[in-house]
Formats: structure tokens, C-alpha cells, sequence
């Protein structure tokens, strides 16, 4: 695929491209991506079956990485669904994992035992942790800081102000902004993203989901990652071709896996 040799080229560090309603299928959206810059993507796993679609994905391209892991929605499945596939050659990261108080479609005591559980396999299998945490930023911390937080750990999606921010950051964690960054009713994570280090920061899209400004209200795609990145170069003043390679460096500093 040729792209201009003034594109930034970006790291989409969290998708969901094996999901079915991805515009174009996850081998055109490969494609459209690596024509707006974005060469290495990472899709993640919820449960089992996305975390197998994940995998299934990855194998067919190059340039995607799956993670696997149990989303606080589907905590009631447990665990012990995704663990054997955490063995499969090329997974880089466990997750996404963590807590989401705002839809609790597992309860709150079996979301925190599962979000316990993958923190334990991480070190265990010494994997990158990617977090999702909504509305539950104490009780997350908490756990971290019970189980240990792994060595290279994403809050994915940050939804956060400063004061989250810096705790997350205390603990040696990076921050992934996603489209919510663009929008005009999220100055906390605006004001996030402007705090975090450089070199603490991360892109993605969460595809199919959040699409930025200005394509929010559409079904999200990789491709389109180069505008939640132009925004934060924008918020801090900085110009887009260092913001690309920074982000980029961080993501394959946190996931070695796809270095």
C-alpha cells in the first residue's frame, strides 16, 4: 500500500476490527487504514468469541495484534473461558478488563473477581494489562493496587479528568484517548489529555465505537484514528508529525509484542 511520505504513520493501539459491523470487513478496514497512515493496529478480545475472532484476524495480517480477555459486561461468563487462549503464539496483552459501574451487566462483586483474576494472569504470563474502567475509578485502583499493577498497563478509552489522570499515571500506567477526546461535552478529557506526559500517551479508536469528530454519529473505523491524534496535537500545541511518532513509540514501548 503506498502512502505519502509526509503521512504520519499511527498505531491504532485499540480496536474492535473483527467486529462484524466494522465497515468494509476487517480485511478492507486493514487496507483503508494503512492508506490513512495507520500501519499497525491491535484488536481486542471481550470474551471468548471475540478474543478467538481477535486471534483469527491477527493471523491473516502483519500488521494486527489481538489481545484476549473477559469485558467487565461479560465477567458472569468467568475467567476460566478465555484462560487457555492466553497461550496462543502472538497475543500481546491480556484484556480488556476492569470495571463498568455505568451499565453493570455483571454485578459489581463478580466484575471486581474477574477484574482481579486477569490482573493475576498478566503477571503471570508477564502480558500487558489493557484496563476499561467506567465509573468505577476507586474500586479500580483499589484492585491494582491489591493484585500489582503489571508492568505495562493501558487505561484504554480514558474517560477521566486530571485528578484520575494523575492517579493513573502514580501507578506507572499509560493513557489511550479515543474519539471522546474530540467531543465538545468532554473538557475533563480534554483537560486529561493536555496533562498527560507525551510519553505516557496513547491513541485509538475503539471501533466500531466513538467515532471522532467529525464523523461522530457513523460506525468508527482504524482508519480514522488520524483525527483523535491531529486533535491532541491541536489541544497541546504540538505539531501532528511528533504526536504520531510519540504515540507510536509509546504503544510499542507498552505492547512489546507488536514491536
Amino acid at each position: 500500500m503506498v502512502t505519502s511520505p509526509n503521512q504520519p504513520e499511527w498505531i491504532d493501539s485499540h480496536c474492535h476490527i473483527h467486529d462484524e459491523r466494522i465497515p468494509e470487513g476487517p480485511d478492507g478496514a486493514v487496507a483503508t487504514a494503512m492508506e490513512m497512515g495507520v500501519h499497525t493496529l491491535v484488536t481486542v478480545g471481550c470474551d471468548r468469541t471475540t478474543s478467538e475472532a481477535a486471534i483469527d484476524v491477527a493471523s491473516r495480517h502483519d500488521n494486527v495484534f489481538a489481545t484476549v480477555g473477559l469485558h467487565p459486561h461479560d465477567a458472569v461468563q468467568g475467567v476460566h473461558t478465555i484462560i487457555d487462549l492466553l497461550s496462543t503464539p502472538g497475543i500481546v496483552a491480556i484484556g480488556e478488563a476492569g470495571l463498568d459501574y455505568y451499565y453493570e451487566h455483571s454485578e459489581r462483586d463478580i466484575q471486581k473477581a474477574a477484574f482481579a483474576e486477569q490482573v493475576q494472569l498478566a503477571h503471570e504470563y508477564k502480558l500487558p494489562l489493557v484496563i476499561h474502567s467506567r465509573d468505577a475509578w476507586d474500586d479500580t485502583f483499589d484492585i491494582l493496587d491489591a493484585e500489582g499493577v503489571p508492568e505495562h498497563t493501558i487505561f484504554h478509552c480514558f474517560t477521566g479528568g486530571t485528578v484520575e489522570a494523575r492517579r493513573a499515571l502514580e501507578r506507572g500506567t499509560v493513557l489511550s484517548f479515543s474519539g471522546i477526546v474530540t467531543f465538545k461535552s468532554a473538557p475533563e478529557v480534554q483537560e486529561a489529555a493536555q496533562l498527560c506526559p507525551l510519553d505516557s500517551l496513547l491513541v485509538e479508536t475503539d471501533s466500531p465505537y466513538l467515532a471522532p469528530l467529525p464523523h461522530r454519529g457513523k460506525i468508527n473505523r482504524p482508519a480514522w484514528v488520524p483525527h483523535v491524534g491531529q486533535f491532541i496535537a491541536n489541544l497541546r500545541e504540538l505539531p501532528v508529525t511528533e504526536v504520531a511518532a510519540q504515540t507510536a513509540k509509546n504503544t510499542r514501548r507498552v505492547l512489546p509484542g507488536i514491536a
